[in-house]
Formats: structure tokens, sequence, C-alpha cells
């Protein structure tokens, strides 16, 4: 059973009633990036496997906050499940400013049952050096299959224990001595549908159609499927569940998360309705709620110079070209990654051709910046491609659909990496090296758009060589 709007049934009767006991799941969805070190984290990744199917296998209701439906604030679901869920699970990952909120209202509430997990390069607030936090192995992108099998026992013989001989787990019931937790004045007087996460009870308004991970799920097969105007759609929906009503002063905090605003700006610079530059101008408004000019988010600071780069193409106006190397340098030095760094040294090569390199020794240091920063991204596929192919060869040697998932998101992974070694390779002269990488690439079998896409970058790349690489010592073959 999950919570109804009426309040919550003790643990005593719900044993009595024979009723399903439930977990509430506290974390971010969507891909969050971990701001001390740059790196994005799909933190649904997390949750669908290595969280959610360990809680099912042993038939206790799993939901996360994204996934109740509501009607409202859905700060309150989420404040009935911290006080009446018999398990709370709180990924501290990223360390979700929210997670950490939710987390001290658990452990205020409640003495025991309170399973605090993360991945393992989190810095740990030193108030939580007296929670015992269990850590993962996060990739970024995905986790890899040996690493779910292994998390999923951790847990799982965690939950037992847990569920077997509760101890008290909340530091501020284990220090401060005498202390009993609260306790609601009336129960519940209505029963929520288990089918349905944390649905209204009788009386209260109707739930919406669509949950936000509904909408999410949605938006993002729609972003995948190139459906760029539904996709703006469905996180236009997502980011309106937080918005707040009439006589509110401020609406829930997911409609100031940082994944929905990016996903709603992806999709609406690529849907370009009416036309490719309203939608630019659209895309860019949309970013400035989270402040490309200072942040240190890579995904906002790429998707900033993604924007600009494309308003530099349409309008050959020289300020956006130096704003989008300055967004994609940015991410490139606080991620140090491979696809902010090929786009930084395309710019770079780019801006070689243009009036802000006004004299031969500018448009050197370009050239040779340019080739610094592929040589560096070389360096980086290649570690990039060696984890590839480890979860790969984890993945075959397993059998069923997360296997399968794993391949599949390991073979896009890989031809993007050489792809961009190949470009890379390309950009520097070295042709021989660039072929072997193309034909790798070729061989992995990728859809027409993804070889399209490579293959006008290197031809921009190529026409940009052929006129200005001769100033280079030795000078990029087929310069003329």
């Amino acid at each position: 059973m999950m919570l109804g709007w009426e309040g919550t049934v003790s643990e005593g009767a719900r044993a009595i009633a024979g009723e399903q006991k439930t977990c509430f799941v506290v974390m971010g969805f969507g891909v969050k990036t971990d701001l001390a070190t740059g790196r994005k984290l799909d933190l649904d990744k997390s949750y669908k496997n290595l969280i959610k199917p360990v809680v099912e296998a042993r038939k206790i209701a799993c939901v996360r906050a994204d996934e109740i439906r509501h009607s409202g604030a859905i700060d309150l679901p989420m404040y009935e499940q911290l006080l009446g869920a018999d398990i709370v699970i709180a990924d501290l990952s990223t360390a979700n400013p929210n997670a950490l909120y939710e987390l001290g209202i658990r452990h205020a509430l409640k003495p025991w049952t309170t399973i605090v997990i993360s991945e393992n390069k989190l810095s740990y607030p030193f108030d939580l050096n007296h929670v015992l936090i269990t850590g993962y192995t996060h990739l970024g992108e995905d986790i890899g299959y040996d690493e779910v099998m292994r998390f999923r026992q951790v847990l799982g013989e965690t939950l037992d224990a847990v569920l077997a001989q509760p101890k008290p787990d909340s530091p501020i019931y284990t220090f401060v001595q005498d202390l009993e937790p609260p306790t609601r004045k009336r129960a519940a007087s209505v029963k929520a549908d288990p089918g349905q996460p944390g649905q209204p009870g009788q009386g209260a308004p109707a739930a919406p159609d669509r949950t936000l991970a509904m909408l999410i799920e949605q938006g993002e097969a729609a972003i995948a499927g190139s459906c760029f105007p539904l996709a703006r759609s469905l996180f236009e929906a997502a980011l309106a569940i937080g918005k707040p009503s009439s006589g509110e002063k401020d609406g829930a905090s997911v409609a100031h998360d940082p994944y929905l605003v990016q996903r709603l700006v992806l999709a609406t610079y690529k849907a370009k309705e009416p036309d490719e530059a309203a939608a630019l101008e659209t895309a860019l408004k949309l970013l400035d709620s989270l402040n490309p000019k200072e942040s240190n988010d890579p995904e906002t600071v790429g998707l900033a110079g993604a924007i600009e780069k494309r308003l530099f193409d349409q309008r050959k106006e020289p300020a956006h070209l130096e704003r989008a190397i300055g967004y994609y340098g940015r991410g490139y030095y606080l991620r140090n990654d491979w696809y902010n760094g090929i786009n930084l040294a395309y710019l770079l090569t780019l801006r070689v051709d243009t009036v802000l390199d006004a004299t031969d020794q500018d448009r050197v240091a370009d050239l040779v910046w340019a080739n610094r920063v592929r040589g560096s991204v070389l360096a980086l596929c290649e570690q990039d491609l060696m984890s590839i192919r480890e979860r790969e060869r984890q993945a075959a040697a397993s059998h069923g659909n997360l296997a399968a998932t794993h391949q599949t998101r390991s073979r896009e992974q890989e031809f993007w990496c050489l792809a961009t070694k190949a470009e890379a390779h390309f950009g520097r002269g070295e042709m021989e090296a660039y072929r072997q990488t193309l034909a790798t690439a070729v061989a992995l079998n990728p859809a027409d758009w993804m070889m399209g896409t490579l293959n006008a970058q290197v031809e921009r790349t190529r026409t940009l060589l052929e006129k200005h690489g001769k100033l280079l010592d030795p000078p990029w073959p087929g310069a003329r």
C-alpha cells in the first residue's frame, strides 16, 4: 500500500491487515552533474538498475518522488512518504541538496529503517561521518554489469537485515537519549490503490494523467527518436508540475530542476520551430534560468556553447563564436571530456577563418592550440574505449535484458568515442590513423544520421585546414 493524502497507517495496523510494505527512495532523477568533479551521472540508471529491482524482489512497493501521482504541490506526498514509509533508501550521489534535506527529515522522524547509499566518489559532508553510507561505482552514462550484480546483492542483504531486526540508524536518536519519534494525531481514513503510487484518497483533487517519471521517460524516448517538438511539449509539461498555482508563493523544487530545464532547452533548439533562428533564441532565454555565464555545470555551458555555435553559423557574427569558444572551453576544462574538447578544437580552427584572428600569428596560435586539445581528446577517447569494451565483455558473458541493454548502450558510446577520435586524428593531419579509426567506427553499423554527423564535421574541418593548414609546421596534408 502507498500513502494517501489523509495520513499514514501505523506499521502495526499494516502488519495485522497483511498489507504490502513500502519503500520511498530519496534521490535526484535524470542526469545530474556532480559539481565537485564535473561528471554527469544518470541517476535513473542507479534507481532502475540498482535499487528498484532489489526492493520489488522482496514484495515491497518501491516509489520515487517523480513516480507519485498527485495534485497540487509535490512536497506534500514527499513528506507523507518520509514519515510513513516502512523503508527509506537515500542516494546522496552528486551531493544533491534536496536528497540531503530529505534524509535529515527522515532521520528526525524515524529512529530506524533508513538506508543511505551513494556512488563512491561522493565527498561526504562532515555531519555524515556518523552515518553508514554504502557505496557503488557509477560510470557516468551507465553502470557496469558486474557492479550492478554486486551492489544488488549488497543492498538486498542490507534490506533483509534492516527488516529482520531494525536498529537505530538515525544519528539524532542515537546521540539524543530518550527521544520519542513523532506520531500522527489521526490515522489514515482512506486506503490508496497499491497500483497507483501516492494516489490521492477519496475527496482529494484528481490525480494528473501522467507522473513526472512518465513525462520524463516519454520525453527522453522522443529525443532518442528525434521527435523534438513532442519532446519539447513533454518537458514543458514536466516543468509545469512544479509551477506555483494561484495563491502560492513558489512552486516545488522540480520547477527549478536543472536537468528538466536542460532537456527542454535541447528539445527546443532542435525542434527548429517556428524556424531555427527563433528556436535558438527561445532556447537561449530558457537557459538563462541556469545562469550559463557563471555556471560550473558542464551540461549547462555545453548547451550554451551549442546554441551560440549555431547562431554563429547562421549570422556570422563574431560575438557568437567568441561566446561559443568560451562556453565549450569552460566545459572542457571543468569536465576534462572529449565531447567538449573536440568542439573546442573545431571552434578554434573556425576562428582562424574570421576577423577575430587578424594576423598569421593569431592564426598559428589557434591552430596549435586546437591540435593540443585534439591530442588530449585522443588520450581521453582511448581511456573511455578501454572502459566501454570492458563493460561490453562483461555484458557478453551474462544473459537477459539487462545485458542486452548494456550492450546496446555501450555500442552507441563506442561509436561516438571512435567518431571523436577519428575527427581528432583528421584535424591533426594523421590520415592513416584517421582511416583506421573511421573503419572501426563504420564496422559498428551506426545509424545513417550518426555517420552523417561525423562526415559533416570532418568536411567542415577539411575546408578550413585546406585553406589555413599551410601555417602549421609541418603543413596540414592537403593544405593549399
